[in-house]
């Protein structure tokens, strides 16, 4: 997939999926920004305006992930947000983008539980940033 060094940030606390995402935006052709904890993404959100973001949900606090992306989408608007979590296997919690309510508070534009399949998350950055 062609992406015209678009710049993704990554910001998840398991340094595994962190190091696994972040091999394979580069190999998709994206420039990568990460950060590992909370502190460090809303950092890079002050000083980069990304094509792309995706947030792992719990890392310095249950809900870092949607505050990130409420950071994200306050200043820049228009950077599809990605959340992708490990949270209902970890706790039974069940979260979505399924109804307009659940959009509205998750401000986010698509939902993935982790254990990716990459080339499914290929398909949808394609439909988010129109590839």
């Amino acid at each position: 997939m062609e992406t015209k060094k678009k710049t993704v940030l990554i910001v998840d606390d398991d340094v595994d999926s962190l190091t696994q995402l972040t091999m394979h935006m580069t190999k998709m052709g994206f420039t990568v920004i990460s950060a590992d904890n909370q502190k460090e993404g809303e950092a890079l959100i002050n000083a980069n305006k990304p094509d792309l973001a995706i947030f792992d949900l719990m890392m310095d606090n249950k809900d870092s992930g949607f505050i990130l992306s409420y950071k994200i989408k306050k200043k820049y608007p228009d950077v599809p947000v990605i959340i992708a979590t490990a949270v209902t296997s970890e706790t039974g919690m069940l979260f979505g983008l399924n109804t307009e309510e659940e959009k509205k508070w998750i401000k986010a534009d698509l939902y993935l539980e982790k254990g990716l399949r990459y080339d499914q998350l290929e398909i949808e950055i394609g439909k988010l940033l129109k590839l």
